[in-house]
Formats: structure tokens, sequence, C-alpha cells
């Protein structure tokens, strides 16, 4: 799955096109490495995240072409995050 539809259907960041703008501006990476919005994301990444003042680690458990909105952060699994430079309890 594309990685910018994957963030919109895990709910990670709320839109598809937010989540295209972020890719653009290389602010996702994939196991390491920059990241383009058609990078494909299979189960067992590694996605690093900075978007809005926070930095997310998370692991990708599940891929879905639609999910629910309760049920959408089963997608993932969150290793750490840090908001504005202070990590929160994952």
């Amino acid at each position: 799955m594309r990685l910018d539809k994957y963030l919109k259907v895990s709910r990670i960041i709320k839109r598809r096109t937010v989540a295209k703008e972020v890719c653009d501006a290389g602010r996702i990476k994939i196991n390491g490495r920059q990241a383009k919005a058609g990078s494909e994301v299979v189960v067992g990444d590694r996605l690093e995240i900075s978007f809005g003042g926070r930095l997310l680690t998370a692991e990708v458990l599940q891929i879905a072409e639609t999910m629910r909105a309760e049920l959408a952060a089963e997608m993932y699994r969150v290793i750490s995050e840090t908001r504005n430079g202070t990590p929160t309890e994952a």
C-alpha cells in the first residue's frame, strides 16, 4: 500500500493530501530511509513521522484498504512519541 494512503487509512494523518505534503517535505522515514508518498508500506515496517510538533515512531501491524475509525489504531503500534522535545508514554 502507498505510504500516503496508509497514513490516511490508519488515521495517523487525517487527510491524504496532507500526508502527501508531509512525505514530499521529507518528514517521514520507513526503516530509517527517506520515504516518498508512493513508497510501499508492508507489515513490519518502522515509520518515523515528524509532523505537527511531534516525532512519532510506529510499527506497521496491519494493512487494509479501508478501516473503521474505532479500529484504525490497531493498524500500528506506537514505539515512541515525542511532543515538542518531551517524550510521552506509548
